[in-house]
């Protein structure tokens, strides 16, 4: 499935070469595999999509569409029976560096929903006394913002290997360290506290001086609705706002509504799942 940009009016500062694989790999044959696919990104202002394809290595249906939260989506129908499906997604898209401002993308929905916690983002006493703790110091909500995401920089360790299992926002805090989506999580959980409007984003990042490395999962930030701003992004784990390093793809209240891949098998046996992804400044690096 082959998408590309109709708009071009984006005056880029960076042009970024995106490729992710994921293969799931069958104990048994399975009769059937159906996903939902949160791997495209749109193009709004700072973010120009030319070219993005998805291929899958058998014989699959893709039908294209869009989820409640403006996400561009892909159903995915493979009859079996099989015994691994592979998927490798390819792109080209211009990003343009406005400090993590969000502007011209799908909403369908408006910030007020994102002030709801979720199961895995429910607040805990840890949660509610870092809030507190960054409220406590004063300063307007932005000022805040940014001091909540520094912190959770400074007490949380990055592990750069992918977990099998997706924790609560409180668990990965009381942890003290995790991946991407962990530190996101925490991010929503404590800027909700702070009476703002949160959500988890999923998309990529490029990292300078590792372009020809594949990473083992999709990059994971926050977005939080600040007055008088609107939409910003934050990203906990690098401790800054997005930039043109940044492919934003997907947004929900948590991992799950902006999970690249989820859906169902029919088939016995266990799954394995392997995710590559590897972001660079020309196409030979992606």
């Amino acid at each position: 499935m082959t998408r590309r940009s109709e708009s071009s009016s984006v005056s880029p500062d960076m042009r970024l070469f995106v490729h992710h694989r994921t293969v799931y790999r069958f104990s048994e044959p399975q009769d059937r595999v159906i996903q939902m696919l949160r791997l495209t990104p749109g193009s709004h202002v700072g973010q120009n999509v030319i070219d993005w394809r998805i291929d899958v290595d058998c014989n699959a249906r893709l039908r294209p569409g869009r989820d409640g939260y403006g996400n561009e989506t892909a159903m995915l129908y493979v009859d079996g029976p099989l015994s691994s499906v592979s998927l490798a997604v390819t792109g080209e898209v211009l990003t343009e560096d406005r400090a993590g401002m969000v502007a011209g993308a799908a909403e369908p929905l408006p910030p007020e929903l994102f002030a709801r916690s979720t199961p895995l983002t429910a607040p805990d006493e840890a949660l509610r006394a870092l809030a507190t703790e960054v409220a406590g110091d004063g300063g307007p909500p932005l000022d805040q913002v940014h001091q909540l995401m520094a912190t959770i920089h400074r007490r949380m360790r990055f592990l750069p290997q992918k977990r099998s299992e997706v924790r609560p926002a409180g668990a990965s805090f009381a942890d003290g360290q995790g991946g991407a989506t962990d530190f996101a999580q925490v991010m929503v959980c404590a800027a909700r506290l702070l009476g703002l409007p949160a959500r988890y984003v999923s998309g990529h990042i490029l990292r300078p001086g590792h372009q020809h490395e594949w990473h083992e999962a999709a990059h994971a930030w926050a977005e939080v609705h600040v007055p008088d701003y609107g939409w910003i992004g934050f990203d906990a784990t690098a401790n800054r706002c997005p930039d043109d390093h940044y492919v934003r793809v997907a947004i929900g209240l948590d991992y799950r509504d902006a999970a690249p891949v989820s859906g169902t098998r029919t088939g016995g046996g266990s799954e394995v799942l392997d995710v590559g992804v590897r972001v660079g400044m020309d196409q030979s690096q992606a």
